[in-house]
């Protein structure tokens, strides 16, 4: 494998050559970087990744394998992955097989051996950059020709790209290993809520987490309209994370509108970001975006820092909100709103994850405020 020779070329025109893993082939995405330290196979099978070639910064990745128990979606949306050093031999008891079969057999190209620290520098300073990956043509002159031409993640809907076909019933809950040890389990009964999860390309934690509240989770497609939804007869509604630039999902939008008012709300990630252009806000597209799991987040309403798992290259503009909106969390290395809440209407949404997955659980309060929102709904109902 250490022979197999492969490439990675950026629109600015620098090149970068190392040792091809995974699959042979080539392609073209927005080069990212992740600086989680572990979690690297939530991070390769979550949605929010399609289109993008994602830059590990820890040094050493695949020493503990993959598993069947850590995945995050149906499979591997993202366009390829480069690390500093593969492990070759990984030691874990929970390990199946090896990142490098893991993906082959997902079809994903792998590049290891190139100075990713200088490539993390590159995309700081100039920001996320167009990208060609191949294991396949080794012609720079070829490889810059490609790139110059490759499309960008701006005004393109990926949302079609990886929800899901149809609507279904949600049962799996957390595992003990991922189940944070303050986080109380419910029993589903007769007056467990019924959630229905709009699907934009959801990882799992998220259902898990709201299973294990004891609600009953049906998951529909991102293209569902107000009057589907509201068919379900939901107590609450949530809006998943997913891929790419939230402005062109204008029927998403329109149909988080139509709920104003209904339902109690809830989103992630672009779930947020949905959100506040739901409010009449707009979004924007980061420099090199927020993606690891050690962001510190500030709760304004409570004065507390919480370290968050985060992957998004889009933010709500917070001077675009009106004053009907409370921006109640917001990221200490930029100042980036990372939380919203309607002042009046039973609606929030943070921009991180607090599901982690991986990542730290200092955040999944979140979702008991989901669950005391619903239930004080369904009491005003009976009342």
């Amino acid at each position: 494998m250490a022979g197999r020779p492969g490439k990675l070329v950026l629109e600015n025109g620098q090149i970068f050559t190392g040792q091809a893993f995974g699959a042979e082939g080539e392609v073209d995405g927005e080069v990212c970087f992740n600086t989680s330290m572990t979690g690297y196979q939530e991070i390769l099978t979550d949605p929010s990744y399609t289109g993008q070639i994602v830059t590990m910064t820890y040094p050493l990745i695949g020493n503990y394998g993959i598993n069947g128990q850590d995945v995050e979606s149906r499979g591997l949306f993202l366009k390829g992955f480069v690390v500093r050093e593969l492990c070759e031999i990984p030691s874990n008891y929970r390990s199946e097989e090896s990142l490098d079969s893991y993906l082959r057999r997902n079809n994903v190209i792998g590049l290891q051996g190139i100075d990713t620290r200088a490539l993390v520098r590159v995309l700081r300073t100039q920001g996320a950059l167009r990208g060609v990956l191949s294991t396949v043509d080794l012609d720079d002159q070829s490889l810059l020709r490609k790139v110059a031409v490759a499309r960008g993640l701006v005004g393109r809907d990926l949302v079609s790209e990886v929800m899901p076909k149809s609507a279904s019933e949600w049962t799996e809950g957390l595992t003990e290993l991922g189940r944070p040890a303050d986080f109380v389990s419910a029993v589903e009964g007769s007056g467990s809520p019924h959630v229905v999860a709009i699907d934009y390309g959801m990882k799992w934690n998220i259902a898990r987490y709201l299973r294990d509240l004891g609600c009953r989770v049906t998951v529909v497609p991102g293209s569902a309209t107000a009057a589907e939804i509201l068919a379900l007869h939901p107590d609450g509604v949530f809006l998943s994370n997913g891929p790419g630039d939230p402005e062109p999902l204008t029927g998403a939008i329109e149909t988080i509108r139509g709920l104003f008012g209904k339902k109690p709300i809830f989103g992630i990630c672009l779930g947020l970001q949905l959100l506040g252009l739901a409010f009449g806000g707009r979004t924007y597209k980061l420099r090199f975006g927020h993606r690891g799991a050690n962001q510190p987040v500030l709760n304004r309403r409570t004065g507390r820092v919480e370290i968050t798992s985060q992957n998004h290259g889009f933010a709500v503009d917070e001077a675009s909100l009106p004053d009907d909106i409370e921006v109640t969390h917001i990221n200490l290395n930029d100042q980036t709103v990372e939380g919203l809440r309607h002042r009046t209407l039973p609606i929030f949404g943070v921009q991180y994850h607090p599901e982690a997955a991986a990542g730290p659980h200092d955040s999944h309060y979140l979702f008991t405020e989901f669950l005391h929102l619903m239930q004080g709904e369904m009491a005003g109902a009976t009342a």
